[in-house]
């Protein structure tokens, strides 16, 4: 690891969509992948979430061997971890990956659920057929984890079967990671309000507009998720430098999302819409930049 990147806190959007992956011409600019979030952090390589977005990081990794990361999983619902048995450098021997999840109110761990899924009839390889060492840890709500001088907190949301959102801390700098989330009618979740507090980014769960989840005819109240309206109102209370509005509702295309860009950039001028192939740099200039994804021609089967 070069002395560069171990100055560096950048984060690169891998997949940003929620719900389904939903790949079409209508959603080319913002990406149809399910979310994943890869951040590089003092020399270290955090992933959040195994949505399909992560079998597109795995290309992207293979040129980088032997890769070491930690992954965080907010939860398992399938949007969430549908790209895990898709991911190339988890099968090949070299590759270590630290494996973090909270156990499920069902009782299971997240070693137990990503094997699941990876069973007969549902899938032909089972998860033991990884080669690269995979180390899974029980993560304690409300304990944080120590990464070399990285902390990363985290704390339950609002979400159907348990979610966690995370906040990444190093050197004065910090992220907060924050779906899947639903608001509560009472005021804000003190939960996403400690997540969130004076961070320098904070990727939020904006699924719906005000319209759609207070619609009269197919209200989404109870589904577990949140709004941009919401988005604003957590950010403006936490004092967030950026907000980065993420979980994009498939039934959303580019022009959609656009719109809801520029509307929630009138309320809380640095808004940012999460798209894939989005690179955000905390440190150099807390700018926005766009890096290519791989081409579809490099990817290994």
């Amino acid at each position: 690891m070069s002395s560069t990147q171990n100055n560096l806190f950048t984060i690169h959007f891998w997949g940003v969509r929620g719900s389904i992956a939903c790949p079409g011409p209508e959603t080319v600019r913002y990406g149809g992948n399910t979310p994943c979030v890869e951040m590089r952090v003092g020399g270290e390589r955090l992933i959040f979430d195994g949505g399909t977005g992560l079998r597109v990081l795995g290309q992207s990794l293979l040129s980088q061997m032997p890769v070491e990361a930690s992954i965080f999983f907010t939860h398992s619902h399938w949007d969430h971890i549908q790209g895990f048995p898709f991911f190339i450098p988890a099968f090949l021997k070299g590759n270590r990956f630290n494996i973090y999840g909270a156990i499920a109110p069902n009782g299971s761990t997240i070693k137990e659920r990503l094997t699941d899924q990876m069973l007969d009839p549902n899938f032909p390889v089972p998860l033991r057929v990884m080669q690269a060492d995979l180390r899974f840890n029980e993560l304690e709500i409300g304990k944080p984890v120590q990464i070399g001088e990285i902390i990363i907190e985290n704390a339950l949301l609002n979400h159907p079967g348990e979610a966690v959102g995370y906040r990444i801390n190093w050197r004065g700098y910090s992220a907060a990671y924050i779906t899947d989330t639903e608001h509560r009618p009472e005021g804000l979740d003190p939960n996403v309000l400690k997540l969130a507090q004076n961070a320098d980014v904070m990727i939020y769960d904006a699924t719906y507009t005000n319209d759609e989840y207070y619609s009269s005819a197919t209200p989404k109240q109870g589904w577990g998720h949140s709004t941009w309206e919401e988005a604003v109102k957590v950010a403006k209370a936490a004092n967030v430098k950026k907000l980065a509005i993420f979980h994009h509702e498939p039934l959303h295309n580019d022009d959609f999302l656009d719109r809801v860009g520029d509307e929630a950039s009138v309320h809380f001028r640095n808004t940012i819409m999460a798209r894939e192939g989005l690179s955000i740099s905390l440190i150099e200039s807390n700018g926005v930049n766009s890096v290519p994804l791989p081409q579809e021609d490099q990817v290994f089967v």
